[in-house]
């Protein structure tokens, strides 16, 4: 499926509203963005740019669990077992010629493209919804992730590389004295997304994650005047060089926080050529909205479930909360066997997710999506002095203002929100009304 059949069934499902008042991607389209954010934010569909005839907008595209699960066709139950099965069976995906991407292919002009301004102190447009692919200096790696991209003018960008997978190619390149070719891909879909935002071995391709993901219908393309590879739907194809000399400030920039991560000296992308759809559209992707935070959080929110799955028998379910950020607090249910599976749990839990800083083990009875429900649980199968843990000096999120930006040093609490085995089980469960069939018809016909 590509991102326009994606959007097509979303469109059939009622998933999609649109807008035709023209609109500037200057602050006005991330301000209608963010006014749709809700449990069930639709899909909306800019069709009129200010100053770009060529480009509709689309944004909030992966903003519910709901239509992530469905553009890889499963439930919300399986979604992590499918996500991990990905990772650990990855399926090479097939090589084309030719694709709709290539219906134009120019000089660059980043100009033309209708990049977001999303907050009042931005250091400028950022991409914010592109994968980057690349290959180290002798072809053998492959890697592919979604930074952030500040456009500097119409040939030049500024990439955030956290040290992880590209920032370790582009080191590689870098000392061999090399820039490190890039392909980076606009309007893609939602599972390739996803496996970019996930983090198999070194050396594992999230192409073949997405691959997998697709069950074999993932194809690539290869661009034309670099060597990178590029999904062939692609609605926009960029290819640049990370420079192994030039860079400049990046940021302030709002990150899934919400709030302002600091500004630093990053490497700077020199594009040398756009391949793009004749009537493209604009994958836009709200910084610190759902989408940035499920994006970034189900990966680890299944990495924490396989970690976890090895500490205790069920694992019912893991949410990396909108509340914490999408990533920075975890609520986890578990049937526990033992007393001490809850705080081995929130170990696993903080090794398989180093960013994490607040997780909350609960009982199997306790809907780890219901705040209400969580805080229950702490309120009344919590005790301070035996089931607090505290991690003290450990490596964190730099996105976390309260810890150190530069190192990530934090501070790391669990709290075993779980039943004691031993105690009386009556004693920490709700009381529960007996429902007749009158009652529940009536009860239902009050709801209409």
């Amino acid at each position: 499926m590509s991102f326009r059949e994606f959007l097509k069934n979303m469109e059939d499902l009622n998933e999609v509203i649109h807008i035709e008042e023209s609109l500037s991607p200057i602050f006005e389209i991330p301000a209608i963005m963010k006014s749709l954010l809700s449990a069930n934010a639709p899909i909306v569909f800019f069709n009129s740019v200010e100053g770009y005839e060529d480009a509709k907008v689309v944004g909030n595209v992966c903003a519910t669990r709901k239509r992530i699960c469905a553009s890889l066709g499963v439930t919300e139950d399986s979604l992590h077992r499918e996500i991990i099965n990905a990772i650990n069976r990855p399926e090479k995906p097939k090589i084309v010629d030719d694709s709709p991407v290539k219906e134009i292919i120019e000089e660059p002009k980043l100009s033309k493209i209708p990049v977001l301004r999303h907050y009042e102190r931005d250091a400028g447009p950022y991409i914010t919804s592109a994968i980057i692919s690349a290959e180290s200096p002798d072809g053998e790696i492959e890697n592919v992730s979604i930074h952030r991209l500040l456009v500097l003018d119409d040939r030049r960008l500024v990439i955030r590389l956290v040290p992880r997978h590209l920032f370790k190619l582009w080191s590689m390149a870098k000392d061999a004295g090399k820039d490190l070719d890039v392909a980076i891909s606009i309007g893609v879909h939602p599972a390739i997304l996803l496996a970019a935002a996930s983090s198999p071995p070194f050396g594992v391709s999230e192409y073949w994650v997405a691959n997998s993901l697709l069950k074999g219908g993932l194809k690539l393309i290869e661009c034309e005047k670099i060597h990178a590879y590029a999904p062939a739907e692609s609605e926009i194809v960029l290819e640049g060089r990370i420079s192994c000399k030039e860079e400049t400030m990046e940021g302030p920039f709002v990150d899934i926080t919400g709030a302002y991560d600091i500004p630093r000296r990053q490497p700077i992308i020199e594009i040398v050529n756009v391949m793009r759809r004749e009537k493209y559209i604009y994958q836009a992707l709200l910084p610190g909205g759902p989408e940035h935070m499920l994006l970034m959080g189900l990966p680890r929110e299944a990495m924490i479930y396989d970690a976890v799955s090895k500490i205790v028998p069920t694992v019912k379910a893991v949410n990396l909360s909108f509340g914490g950020c999408g990533w920075l607090h975890a609520i986890i249910s578990i049937e526990k066997q033992t007393d001490g599976d809850a705080k081995n749990a929130l170990l696993a839990a903080f090794a398989a997710h180093p960013s994490l800083k607040h997780a909350v083990i609960v009982d199997a009875d306790i809907n780890v999506f219901n705040p209400e429900e969580v805080e229950w649980a702490i309120a009344t199968r919590f005790q301070g002095d035996e089931d607090l843990l505290i991690i003290r000096n450990a490596r964190g999120s730099t996105l976390d203002p309260s810890a150190d930006m530069e190192t990530g040093l934090t501070t790391k609490v669990g709290i075993d929100a779980t039943r004691p085995l031993g105690a009386e089980k009556e004693k920490f469960e709700k009381a529960r009304i007996p429902l007749t069939e009158r009652a529940i018809r009536i009860i239902d016909n009050l709801k209409i």
